[in-house]
């Protein structure tokens, strides 16, 4: 019975009990003065005591002796005894301080169990698992008590820090890894450290101590990436009737670095031919490989590999011109004078295609022998096209590119130069990628259309790259969507995208549909087009922003170790007192801090003052 002077336990702390009436007066350990209720309460020794009985020195708990505590263990066996018979058994009296550390045994778990009226010995099995448990754990707290203690001494250094590198500093590093590539959301190591549990910071410590290098890149795996490509099989195309054209002189034109061509060109007479790469011959709704490439969304370039959305073992049979003949989906464009198509037709075709580099292209422009020809028609119809969509109302936006290559150690930044036939390609697909839009269409067919809004444009803009800046400014987000729209951007009515199914789920998804309707199968319903449309572009954007953190971190990489070092840049906008530029070789946007006023497209030379990777903070200076 609960009464005044009595010893009980508040919420596992040891309290006494000062009255006892509607509710209970209790001092608890440490000072506390609380009023509860009776039922929130145990009774472990009857009193009259004093809190003063339970200390000894600094410890609030009773210790006893491990044999003590084990021999009663033993002694109890299956029996079963209460709180009070406990603390006579393993200290020999019963009094407050044994009572509460009776209670404590219980508490903890190891030797006993059940409540203070009926208290179990454990059985062998259970102690010894939970003893090596316990081992481990003190071992676990050891090691990384000797982990933080290094990394707070400042002991940093990848050379010292790893001199007598462990399995357990390893994986403590490995936990810290895991919020780096936010496989992880906490990590207790920063945490203890006083440290944010971002992944920012613990890629601030991965690189601090040198478990990491620079050349670390973790932002395709942050967006859900890795370097490893589509597993799922794909079978070769299937054995189907395809019309032979192999008597065109078909160019798959693109950046010389480039290994998986999916399109190509032919020209004859005024009709244009864009072929495309043929996939879903074999890849078709639902497969395993189609639902792996939606889960991607494209293919991610990296400079330190590709991560491709489809089995690169595919690439041998459906990359045009990796085989001869290969077979397409060819998209045979008849056009107007005035380079409008009239007529479209697609068919499952094979063709014998030449591949080219835009510098290769570009040199065979006016040639009149060779490939030279039909490179000069085909420049001819991109001009009229192009002509076209800007009567049309098309938004033209330039920007500076860049390529980086990543070898080992070795990196390197090239500013892409600017070829014709690189605008010419682009002019041939916008036309394939009308005219599939206009074809389905007209067949009622379910199918993803890309649509843009242009903002409010500047009456004058400015010219140069002030002036593309101040237009991209304007410019809307595109949009997909199973319903046909207009494309401002482009100045065209209607547009989708197909001529890249080995790079971008929704081309490939658009030839699944084509294909459907040329086998005279069922397509995907509306419906089932914007769910699978949905996903493809959800994952499509991550890649994206992959790639454009990842040029971000490799760009820092570079400017690392070139402190000091002066970049020419272009103004394209004053931002209070700070100027927006451009610097064109490193294809890089930063704002920077001037006195002077300057002029947009402006030249300026800008000093690197520091690069903080982690971060992706690089900082120019104006002389």
């Amino acid at each position: 019975m609960i009464q005044e002077k009595s010893l009980v336990v508040y919420k596992n702390r040891p309290a006494l009990v000062n009255s006892v009436a509607e509710k209970i007066n209790i001092a608890v350990l440490g000072g506390e003065q609380l009023r509860v209720r009776e039922k929130d309460v145990e009774l472990i020794y009857p009193g009259p005591c004093a809190l003063t009985d339970l200390r000894d020195g600094a410890s609030d708990n009773a210790v006893s002796d491990t044999d003590d505590v084990r021999g009663a263990w033993e002694l109890l066996e299956e029996g079963v005894v209460s709180l009070k018979e406990l603390a006579e058994l393993v200290y020999g009296e019963y009094t407050a301080r044994t009572s509460w550390a009776a209670y404590t045994l219980l508490r903890d778990g190891l030797y006993f169990s059940g409540n203070i009226d009926t208290i179990h010995g454990r059985k062998l099995d259970e102690v010894m698992a939970d003893e090596q448990k316990r081992a481990e754990k003190q071992r676990e707290g050891a090691a990384r008590d000797r982990f933080l203690q290094r990394l707070r001494a400042g002991d940093t250094s990848a050379g010292r820090f790893f001199e007598d590198d462990t399995p357990d500093s390893r994986r403590f590093f490995q936990e810290i890894e895991a919020l780096a590539y936010k496989r992880a959301d906490k990590n207790r190591a920063l945490k203890d450290l006083g440290k944010q549990e971002t992944p920012l910071e613990a890629h601030r410590l991965l690189l601090s101590t040198g478990f990491w290098s620079p050349f670390v890149n973790p932002y395709p795996i942050r967006f859900g990436f890795s370097l490893v490509s589509a597993k799922a099989p794909l079978a070769p195309p299937p054995d189907e009737e395809r019309v032979d054209l192999t008597h065109l002189q078909s160019f798959a034109i693109d950046n010389a670095w480039s290994d998986d061509p999916d399109d190509a060109v032919s020209i004859e007479g005024n009709t244009l031919y864009v072929h495309v790469a043929d996939p879903a011959a074999s890849l078709v709704s639902g497969s395993a490989a189609d639902i792996e490439a939606r889960d991607r969304g494209a293919t991610l370039y990296l400079p330190e590999g590709v991560s491709r959305m489809i089995n690169p073992d595919a690439l041998a049979y459906f990359a045009l011109g990796l085989q001869s003949p290969s077979p397409a989906l060819s998209f045979k464009l008849t056009l107007d004078d005035a380079g409008s198509i009239v007529e479209t037709e697609i068919m499952r075709s094979f063709v014998k295609v030449s591949r080219l580099s835009y510098a290769e292209a570009d040199a065979m422009q006016g040639e009149s022998e060779g490939f030279g020809p039909d490179i000069t028609r085909l420049f001819a119809i991109a001009d009229r096209n192009l002509e076209r969509r800007l009567n049309a109302g098309a938004v033209t936006i330039e920007f500076p590119e860049i390529h980086i290559t990543l070898r080992g150690e070795e990196l390197a930044i090239t500013q892409i130069p600017s070829y014709r036939s690189a605008s010419m390609v682009r002019e041939c697909m916008l036309l394939a990628g009308e005219g599939a839009a206009e074809w389905a269409l007209r067949r009622r067919l379910p199918f993803p259309y890309v649509t843009q809004e242009v903002g409010d444009l500047p009456n004058e803009p400015l010219p140069d790259l002030a002036g593309a800046y101040q237009i991209r400014r304007c410019m809307r987000p595109r949009s997909l969507s199973a319903k046909p729209g207009a494309h401002s951007g482009l100045g065209l009515d209607t547009y989708t995208q197909v001529t890249s199914p080995l790079r971008r789920y929704t081309d490939l998804l658009a030839h699944q549909q084509i294909r459907a309707f040329l086998r005279n199968e069922s397509p995907l319903s509306e419906d089932e087009v914007l769910l699978h449309l949905a996903a493809g572009e959800a994952a499509s954007n991550a890649a994206m922003q992959a790639e454009r953190m990842s040029r971000n971190h490799w760009t820092a990489v570079y400017l690392s170790d070139k402190k000091g070092s002066c970049w020419d840049a272009v103004a394209l906008e004053r931002r209070g007192g700070r100027t927006l530029f451009i610097i064109p070789a490193l294809g890089l946007e930063t704002q920077v801090a001037l006195k002077q006023n300057v002029e947009p497209n402006e030249l300026v030379s800008l000093t690197l003052a520091q690069v903080k990777i982690p971060e992706l903070e690089i900082t120019f200076v104006a002389k």
